[in-house]
């Protein structure tokens, strides 16, 4: 693997070399010395430049792209039954793989190489992201309602045979949901989890109708249903939690559990806001992802930090969520709750980074470009997107663009 140089690149108010070596942060100097730079480095001209992490989608659904605009304006579970999993079950191993390949060039080109991922035939959305040079964890996802016998078991012995597929891509058990998902199951997925080292992730309390159906049920709310099962500990990553009580928060935290904030998606849904306050108080990490395509409409977390931050403040608290602590929740925190040594631009990590065009008219006069790049930027800021020390997007183009958007121009005839 070739080394990179980055020559006099702006990194937190310096001007700084970046040398990557393997795929990690090797040397970063104010100028590294001709003597300490490879042969076969390629070095690239930093200058106007700044030198940021990367985005690390802790939440989605990638092929649902082929589902954007098709269902809008109506409830979660409207939505979920008349609409999605209808069309949804029309979908071929060909329609995830396109649909998957359009959400990486949308995620790549707005600045994400990261994205944990819960949808079905996760083999196409695994040789997509292995294709196109982006970390993902990739679901394994059960929903019995949706499902038979044979293929949960298939679920399960794929886990045991695929744990560990690929460098850059790591598996995780993804059930659906507490109405989507019943006690033994919930508590094999747990312990399939916790003995293959794997993240176990779904999506709780989105909703105040699945909240009080729950209670309804089993006379708990849903995470303290899945704090009865044994389900949630450190390896834990929930979706959502709109509607959590004071109680939930309290099991949340001494379990160390990991939320994900989906603020597009849950206002477009009606589903709720996040009680960020209390979380932050509360010291809970909190991650973002944008959820699918087709609930959102798009997959851009640096929209979705926007949102984040000013939802956070809507009922007058200008202080709370303040453009350091959302960047933060958008990078090392999703690097983080995915067991990836990323998210910071620091040497002996991992390589993934941005570079921003300070000479873009959104990120000028640059008072504090994290803030510009919460508050005032767009995609059209970002240059250059490394994922793993590659090189992934280069001045605003990511390898075999036209035959993606041509494919899936093809195949989605075939969706309706």
């Amino acid at each position: 693997m070739p080394s990179l140089l980055i020559k006099s690149v702006w990194k937190e108010g310096d001007v700084v070399d970046v040398l990557i070596q393997q795929n990690r942060f090797y040397k970063i100097a104010s100028n590294i010395a001709p003597e300490d730079i490879p042969l076969d480095t390629k070095i690239i001209d930093g200058a106007g430049k700044a030198i940021v992490a990367p985005f690390y989608n802790g939440h989605t659904h990638a092929a649902m792209t082929l589902l954007r605009g098709y269902a809008d304006d109506m409830s979660l579970f409207k939505w979920l039954s008349e609409y999605i999993w209808p069309l949804e079950g029309k979908f071929t191993a060909a329609h995830i793989y396109c649909g998957s390949r359009l959400a990486i060039l949308e995620m790549i080109k707005s600045g994400t190489v990261f994205f944990a991922d819960m949808y079905w035939n996760r083999e196409e959305t695994i040789r997509a992201a292995v294709e196109m040079g982006v970390r993902a964890t990739i679901g394994v996802t059960f929903a019995e309602n949706l499902m038979t016998p044979e293929s949960i078991e298939e679920n399960f012995n794929f886990l045991k045979k695929e744990c560990h597929h690929h460098e850059r891509i790591q598996l995780a058990v993804m059930p659906h949901s507490i109405y989507t998902v019943g006690d033994a199951l919930w508590i094999r997925c747990a312990e399939v989890a916790r003995a293959l080292g794997l993240v176990l992730h779904t999506h709780i309390s989105e909703t105040n109708e699945e909240v009080e159906n729950c209670k309804r049920d089993k006379g708990k709310t849903p995470v303290e249903y899945l704090e009865s099962l044994g389900v949630l500990g450190p390896n834990v990553v929930l979706a959502h939690a709109i509607h959590l009580t004071a109680e939930d928060v309290e099991i949340i935290k001494e379990r160390k559990v990991t939320l994900i904030h989906n603020p597009g998606s849950n206002m477009k849904l009606g589903s709720g806001i996040m009680d960020i306050s209390s979380l932050m108080k509360a010291k809970i990490p909190i991650a973002l992802g944008t959820d699918g395509a087709s609930s959102n409409n798009n997959l851009d977390m640096r929209e979705e930090m926007k949102l984040a931050s000013l939802l956070a403040k809507v009922k007058g608290d200008p202080k709370l969520l303040t453009a350091e602590e959302v960047f933060h929740m958008a990078t090392i925190n999703g690097a983080q709750a995915y067991g990836i040594d990323a998210g910071l631009i620091e040497e002996g990590k991992l390589a993934d980074a941005l570079l921003l065009d300070l000479n873009n008219e959104r990120l000028i006069p640059n008072y504090h470009l994290i803030s510009n790049w919460v508050y005032a930027a767009d995609s059209r800021c970002i240059d250059m997107v490394i994922c793993d020390g590659q090189i992934i997007m280069e001045n605003g183009y990511v390898r075999d663009q036209e035959a993606i958007l041509a494919d899936v121009q093809k195949i989605i005839s075939q969706v309706k």
